[in-house]
């Protein structure tokens, strides 16, 4: 594998993507309430916004990696942002016609740069360094990523003079129209950043006998560890999105001064963690035993969430988001170890089981018109009890 001692410019880079994305899905949480209030739709329906944009994880997670095999993980950067742009564009007329089907078709677009864009971000800062401090160098990531989702509504209500309450559709063309300028100059950046394409140990066909373990083997079906990451991941991302995305949404059911100030708590809570796991892995803490950590503070969460008064649980969202801090960092090198010359195959995998951002918190959305907001956070506990199973036992299966 192609590797420098000195990564600290490729990281700086790559800490950027990693904040675009943030930025990208943090904008759900000022549309969510915004579509509800505005077109007069369930909160189920205005949840299928997050459902397009995390659904072209699954359609396109696979022909990304052909993309980046074909032209590089720099140039696949560089075609993110062009996608991002014509996703947002498209925004301005689905306000001004007030379609929900435009909202979900540009969310959809957006979901494909992100597709794009993660599909290359994650397997590059994986394999940049050391497989063993892989969730050091994501903690370092998630701290880009996640202080980026708050930006993203504060940007859009304070551009916009007013709170997410007071909006109307219409209100959002001229934030929309700056984003679109920012993300094509980003594009512009990221054909001439200084990012080296680097290859996994054993994926080279002349380096396959670096890799034993994925010698001899056909398929990613052969690597039990890598599906039930994926899994995991799938359970993670959704839970995740919940604690991210809804902060907002149920300050606002609450009747909760500001509510979109609310959206900042959980990313201080995944940026906590983060910086535990920068401090700790890999010298105090491997990277499964920060797993079962976050995962079990993720159950009590989830339990304090639901039994604990409206007012004081809204809060606990915060200790959810805590949790899920070192989850994603965890479970992508463990997931990936040993894969050779099915790394980006396998990464395309790990990217598209992102798509639980789609599934976990549509049912959430129909289960909140079912049995009310707080309850329906029961959602998180069977998520986070499988990847208890994942970082226990699931990690260590060889076949």
């Amino acid at each position: 594998m192609t590797r420098k001692d000195n990564y600290l410019l490729p990281l700086a880079f790559i800490g950027l993507m990693f904040f675009t994305v943030g930025f990208a899905l943090g904008i759900n949480s000022y549309l969510v309430p915004l579509l509800q209030a505005t077109l007069d739709v369930s909160s189920g329906e205005s949840y299928l916004i997050l459902a397009a944009t995390f659904s072209a994880f699954l359609i396109f997670s696979y022909p990304t990696a052909q993309i980046i095999r074909r032209i590089g993980y720099r140039r696949t950067m560089a075609l993110s942002f062009v996608i991002f742009a014509a996703g947002f564009l498209l925004f301005v007329p689905s306000a001004r016609t007030e379609s929900l089907g435009l909202f979900l078709l540009a969310s959809f677009i957006c979901g494909v740069g992100n597709t794009v864009l993660q599909a290359a971000i994650n397997p590059y800062i994986t394999i940049l360094g050391p497989i063993e401090s892989a969730a050091r160098r994501i903690s370092i990531m998630g701290i880009c990523n996640k202080l980026a989702w708050p930006v993203a509504p504060i940007f859009l209500a304070a551009v916009i003079g007013k709170e997410v309450s007071q909006a109307v559709l219409t209100d959002i063309d001229l934030p929309f129209y700056i984003i679109v300028g920012i993300f094509l100059l980003l594009g512009v950046l990221m054909l001439f950043a200084p990012l080296e394409e680097i290859k996994a140990t054993g994926e080279d066909e002349a380096e396959a006998a670096d890799c034993p373990y994925a010698t001899g083997k056909s398929s990613i079906r052969q690597f039990p560890h890598l599906i039930l990451g994926a899994i995991a991941l799938f359970l993670y991302v959704g839970v995740e999105t919940l604690a991210l995305a809804t902060t907002v949404d149920y300050a606002a059911s609450l009747g909760l001064p500001d509510p979109q100030d609310y959206a900042v708590w959980p990313s201080i809570g995944l940026v906590v963690g983060y910086v535990a796991g920068i401090l700790l892995i890999p010298k105090r803490l491997d990277q499964a035993a920060a797993l079962k950590i976050c995962c079990w503070t993720g159950v009590i969460g989830t339990l304090l969430i639901v039994f604990t008064p409206a007012e004081i649980s809204v809060w606990s969202v915060s200790l959810i988001a805590l949790a899920c801090s070192l989850i994603w960092p965890a479970i992508w090198p463990l997931a990936m170890a040993d894969l050779g010359r099915f790394t980006k195959t396998g990464a395309s995998l790990l990217v598209a089981s992102i798509v639980g951002g789609a599934v976990i918190p549509l049912l959430f959305g129909f289960l909140k018109d079912a049995v009310g907001n707080q309850q329906a956070y029961w959602i998180c506990l069977p998520c986070y009890l499988f990847m208890l199973y994942y970082a226990c036992y699931g990690c260590k299966i060889r076949r």
